[in-house]
């Protein structure tokens, strides 16, 4: 793996594949409302590309953003891929509006959008596939259990959950290896903690979405404010080095539409906190 800044965020395997911690997200490439094209497509590419540039080969997608956009917009930044880039993508979560996300986990709808995410992506396996939600009206265990196949057929290389509870990881477990799991989890909303400690306990991912919550943690006047500027740091480069330190298997995948911002947010890789500064963030918020 080339040596880069990002490489200090430490590595971690997901299955068989090792990639950097600090990754990114796709999901802020998209239009208001996670629906549509960018603003600016352009350099929505030029953030994908820059991020590779920087050492990141760990991405995370889903075919609902956009939906469809930050699959396609993948493809057309990185593919054909470098051999250690790592696209995780999900289903599960239909569309019918800005911001509105409806689950469906029937298996049938799950191996049309696995086809359509290989299609979308340019690849002929996805790295990890990941159930976006539990979709309540059908058995947990027959929407993982077509991942299974999907992953039996060579189609999936490795299985992840989103927004799941211990309880529900330990029963798809019992159909198919869960690699990774991705919850609400940040510095200031810790409600994932028992599922983080179970993940560590049992060498499972655990990738937090709004790992700075979406600016609330990295605005001007935040708790993080005093700490960061005695630190030479930005609030949001401790939030997410915070992440970095408070687990080995956390893979923090902070996203943006700027290049400017996605290299702010990078360099938090090589931001090292002491035990007292790792405290002290945690008491903060």
């Amino acid at each position: 793996m080339t040596t880069t800044p990002i490489a200090a965020s430490g590595t971690f395997t997901i299955g068989d594949l090792t990639v950097h911690r600090l990754g990114f997200g796709s999901m802020q490439l998209t239009g208001p409302g996670v629906w549509g094209d960018p603003k600016d497509p352009d350099e929505a590419v030029r953030v994908l590309r820059r991020a590779v540039e920087l050492g990141v080969n760990f991405i995370d997608t889903a075919d609902s953003y956009g939906p469809v956009v930050a699959e396609q917009l993948i493809k057309k930044a990185l593919a054909p891929y470098a051999d250690d880039i790592v696209i995780a993508t999900k289903a599960g979560l239909t569309r019918q509006g800005p911001n509105i996300w409806t689950p469906v986990g029937r298996p049938a709808y799950l191996r049309q959008q696995a086809e359509l995410s290989l299609r979308n992506l340019g690849l002929e396996q996805i790295g990890l596939f990941q159930l976006h939600r539990i979709d309540p009206e059908v058995p947990l265990e027959d929407q993982v259990g077509e991942l299974a196949k999907l992953q039996e057929e060579g189609k999936i290389r490795h299985i992840g959950l989103s927004e799941v509870s211990v309880e529900e990881v330990e029963t798809a477990s019992k159909v198919a290896t869960i690699a990774t799991v991705q919850n609400l989890y940040n510095l200031a909303n810790r409600s994932a903690e028992s599922l983080l400690d179970h993940a560590e306990e049992n060498g499972i991912g655990f990738i937090p979405w709004f790992p700075l919550a979406t600016g609330e943690l990295s605005k001007e006047g935040s708790p993080l404010t005093e700490i960061a500027a005695d630190k030479g740091a930005t609030p949001s480069q401790l939030a997410l080095a915070w992440l970095l330190r408070r687990s080995p298997v956390m893979l923090p995948i902070p996203g943006t539409s700027s290049v400017a911002h996605l290299e702010d947010n990078l360099a938090a890789a090589e931001v090292k906190l002491t035990d007292e500064e790792f405290a002290a963030l945690e008491a903060a918020v």
